[in-house]
């Protein structure tokens, strides 16, 4: 197995933070396809040590990054004569000033990628973001920092790079809305009342995508969907009222924009997340790409409704906090960070995960202007209080 691209010199370098979860395995998976095009520089995981030794052996990096440093000894051993190893969050941060590095994709999972995406904007670089909590948690701070930079942020989430591409080349003032779409999740079908029984397992289990843990739970409530619409309000400076949510249970078309001349563009594909991720890694060009062919005739028909907000409050109380803005949704992000863990732990009923963020949304006395270290601060704070509450 050749385990670095034909010409190390040429190929685009590669920053992968979280590579060990699922959307940093499918962006290796790109890298692995396209060797000639693409190196790996740096490459960071949690806990998992085991697999991102196995993938430093394959790609070769010039360092890994293991943030808990409980498994720093045993990996620097693993590693040792194949590249440099470091520990915590303060050694990944300090990586990104890298000049090597040509891309960092940000595919941490949670409010520990706000950080890094700041970091890295901070020292110019380009990034792709799959970490949705970054717009969520700092969305004004981040673009300000896209803009002073003049840095790149390509979206990898299949919703935002579905709208990225349907506004290539239109003029942003002509459109009228975006159409983002949304599968409705596992219990899409479900009467509201039998949502009170739902077990982890049953939420874990998505119809059409793979994903982590964290997102695939989000994707059960709906609030994926309003995390997403906090996104767009950031990534497209659109108001709220032109951001709508459709579902679409076949999870073909990925987003769509409508423009004020009423014509509308879409972007179909399988749910696979390479795509997208792709797209970002090789922006403004395209490659080629090994997965099955797409069927229009296979696919038979594409259905649409909208969403039930009172069967999932989450929706509702997302777009509530962007309307209302400042700091309101990095307590949304953070209560709903722990409100997942406490079902996944068994702790609480899914249908309690609205209620628990609710409850901490309504403790929380907004500020619309912020700094960095206040908005972390606020979401530390959302994080503990959340925690704390009894239900």
């Amino acid at each position: 197995m050749k385990n670095a691209p034909h010409n190390q010199e040429s190929a685009r370098k590669l920053t992968l933070l979280g590579s060990t979860g699922s959307i940093g395995k499918n962006c290796l998976d790109v890298v692995r396809q396209h060797r000639d095009l693409f190196s790996v520089r740096y490459l960071s995981a949690h806990q998992n040590a085991d697999l991102l030794i196995k993938q430093a052996m394959e790609f070769r990096p010039h360092g890994v990054i293991i943030t808990d440093p409980q498994f720093f000894e045993n990996t620097r051993k693993e590693l040792s004569g194949i590249c440099r190893v470091y520990a915590g969050m303060e050694e990944m941060l300090a990586i990104l000033e890298d000049p090597e590095t040509d891309l960092v994709v940000n595919a941490l999972v949670g409010g520990a990628g706000v950080m890094p995406t700041f970091t890295a904007l901070r020292y110019g670089r380009d990034v792709a973001l799959a970490n949705k909590e970054s717009l969520v948690v700092a969305g004004r701070l981040i673009m300000d920092l896209v803009k002073q930079k003049e840095c790149l942020l390509l979206p990898i989430d299949s919703e935002h790079s579905a709208i990225w591409q349907c506004l290539q080349g239109e003029d942003r003032e002509t459109v009228k809305r975006i159409i983002l779409t949304a599968s409705g999740g596992p219990f899409r079908d479900w009467p509201k009342e039998k949502l009170t029984e739902v077990t982890p397992e049953q939420a874990l289990a998505h119809p059409n995508w793979n994903m982590g843990q964290k997102i695939s739970i989000d994707s059960a409530t709906l609030m994926n969907k309003g995390l997403e619409v906090i996104e767009a309000y950031w990534l497209y400076n659109l108001p709220v009222d032109q951001i709508d949510i459709v579902i679409h249970p076949q999870s073909i078309i990925h987003s769509l924009v409508e423009f004020r001349d009423g014509s509308l563009k879409a972007q179909l594909g399988h749910p696979d997340m390479r795509i997208p991720i792709q797209y970002a890694l090789t922006f403004p060009g395209r490659l080629d790409l090994n997965i099955k062919n797409f069927s229009l005739e296979d696919i038979g028909e594409l259905n649409f409704e909208k969403p039930e907000v009172n069967k999932f409050p989450c929706l509702k109380i997302a777009i509530e906090a962007i309307r209302e803005g400042g700091t309101r949704t990095a307590v949304l992000n953070a209560a709903n960070e722990t409100a997942v863990r406490k079902f996944l732990n068994g702790e609480i009923k899914f249908t309690d995960i609205a209620r628990l963020i609710d409850k901490t949304l309504q403790a929380h006395n907004p500020l619309q202007e912020y700094r960095l270290d206040e908005i972390l601060e606020i979401h530390d704070w959302a994080q503990q209080y959340s925690h704390k509450i009894s239900l």
